[in-house]
């Protein structure tokens, strides 16, 4: 592989995760031990960027709120390297037409680039943060995550989650839209509790008590909901629907937020808890469940997890690739045979044109992808390849990774659409005009390379040129490759790139 190889976690390594959540930023910065990871420090803080969202932007005012607290969190994370640090964005940046004002400059004070992940991406770490807090037996668990904006569904077995599910319902979202001026009644309380019914019961069957031998919950809601039933006398041990009953009348008798007073509870957590217990009530209704017990373990234990692995060759991203190259019955030859042009080219030119692992990384799943659309139709293969990578459920993978798996696959033949690169920042265009660069290239000498042994040829890289020098008469005699090569001429020029050969 062109990139650098990256030995196994040895014990006491550090690292980092951050989850940007719709209601709380949190970090957690760990060390390894055996396997498994021993938190060093814990932080979290409220920031309800999802408040600040309004007609599928995010305010000024929410996005200064989350960089100020980046910043702080910043200065804690000293003492562990850029490449094991990661940083999720949930469901409020999912939806932000505006999310690069935030990203860009959180990349910046972080030293680490912000992966906005998908909601069943985040129910799938979110699993395994759980599993690593549960005891490893054979039952079958539902874990359940009620966020600020969405509530992620998972029914698993041991570390190994089997249905995911992701649902437009939160504590910070409802608490705005059901409960204006933060007012407390009935009607109100009522009508949070049928929308969370509704959104639920497309998947009630699928996630009923049936399918599960015990019920867990994530993340803060349940566990201040779990904290305050078990502080108040209403439960001895995790949540009951009668506690829950029991939580519902008392907080039925507040006609505000700032009146709410209860064991258990925190400042934090005030104003969104009635829309946290309007959505658990529909939740056990819906499902049958009886009990809940809450655990510690949540999205920034299961982003740690999910990183050790990266690091340590067991990248569920890799699994997911394999996946789809079966479903599609996509060519594995003709794929390694691109994979290996480009880690040529990728070789040749990540020293002037500054490429990172990274980059390597998306080449290579693009590479052994590029031919999947041929199971829809080989006419336009490129776009149908282009839309199952941006459109699949694919594990392990953030929303930005999968959109620029889509643009080198997209563009990887033909004209180069101006519209390719619309929406990226500047920095990702040029980064992505260079892997867009090494992919055609690729795709093009693989219909060489299928039918014989590509020669020895010189790569030589400049910051926007790339030459290649061929064996004497090896053009004259493939003349199809040299039009090609004309013709990528005049489209990489497009992209500010200027390609020559001889």
């Amino acid at each position: 592989m062109a990139a650098d190889q990256i030995n196994p976690l040895p014990d006491g390594s550090m690292l980092a995760a951050i989850d940007l959540g719709s209601n709380s930023f949190h970090l957690i910065i760990a060390k390894t031990e055996h396997e498994e990871m021993r938190p060093v420090e814990v932080l979290a803080e409220k920031v309800q960027l999802g408040a600040g969202l309004e007609n599928d932007r995010l305010s000024q005012e929410a996005i200064d709120r989350g960089l100020d607290c980046l910043s702080r969190f910043a200065q804690l994370l000293g003492s562990v390297e850029p490449q094991r640090i990661r940083v999720v964005g949930t469901n409020a940046l999912r939806q932000a037409e505006n999310r690069l004002d935030f990203t860009l400059p959180a990349r910046e004070i972080l030293g680490t680039r912000v992966d906005v992940i998908y909601g069943r991406e985040e129910a799938r770490l979110v699993y395994l943060g759980v599993a690593h807090t549960l005891a490893d037996d054979a039952h079958s668990r539902l874990v359940i995550d009620i966020g600020g904006g969405s509530t992620e569904f998972i029914i698993g077995q041991r570390f190994e989650p089997q249905k995911l599910e992701s649902l437009q319902m939160g504590c910070v979202s409802f608490s705005r839209d059901f409960f204006p001026d933060a007012g407390i009644s009935a009607a109100n309380y009522r009508r949070a509790y049928d929308r969370a019914r509704v959104e639920t019961s497309h998947i009630r069957y699928r996630y009923s008590a049936e399918h599960w031998a015990e019920c867990v919950g994530s993340s803060g809601t349940l566990n201040a909901i779990e904290s305050i039933v078990v502080l108040n006398g209403w439960s001895d041990s995790g949540i009951t629907r009668k506690a829950l009953s029991e939580l519902e009348s008392k907080l039925l008798t507040f006609e505000h937020f700032d009146q709410i007073k209860l064991d258990g509870l925190t400042e934090s957590r005030r104003n969104v808890i009635v829309a946290g217990v309007a959505i658990t009530s529909a939740l056990f209704d819906i499902l049958g469940i009886e009990q809940m017990r809450a655990s510690k373990g949540a999205l920034r234990e299961g982003v740690i997890y999910d990183l050790m692995g990266r690091l340590s060759h067991e990248d569920v991203r890799e699994r997911t690739v394999n996946a789809l190259i079966q479903r599609y019955s996509a060519d594995e030859h003709t794929g390694a045979i691109v994979e290996r042009r480009c880690a040529t080219f990728f070789s040749a030119t990540r020293g002037s044109w500054r490429l990172e692992n990274e980059d390597w990384e998306l080449l290579h799943w693009a590479a052994r992808t590029h031919e999947i659309g041929m199971a829809i139709s080989h006419k336009h293969f490129n776009r149908h390849t282009a839309y199952l990578l941006r459109n699949a459920d694919l594990p392990g993978f953030s929303q930005e990774e999968q959109e620029q798996l889509a643009i080198l696959t997209l563009g990887q033949r033909g004209k180069i659409h101006p519209e390719l690169f619309t929406g990226l920042a500047k920095g990702t265009r040029r980064r992505l005009g260079y892997l867009l660069t090494i992919i055609r290239l690729a795709v093009c000498f693989k219909y060489v390379e299928v039918l014989e042994q590509l020669p020895e040829f010189a790569v030589n890289a400049e910051k926007d040129a790339l030459a290649l020098g061929f064996p004497e008469g090896w053009l004259d005699e493939h003349p199809l490759t040299f039009s090609e090569l004309t013709s990528e001429q005049d489209y990489l020029r497009k992209i500010g790139l200027e390609l020559t050969y001889s």
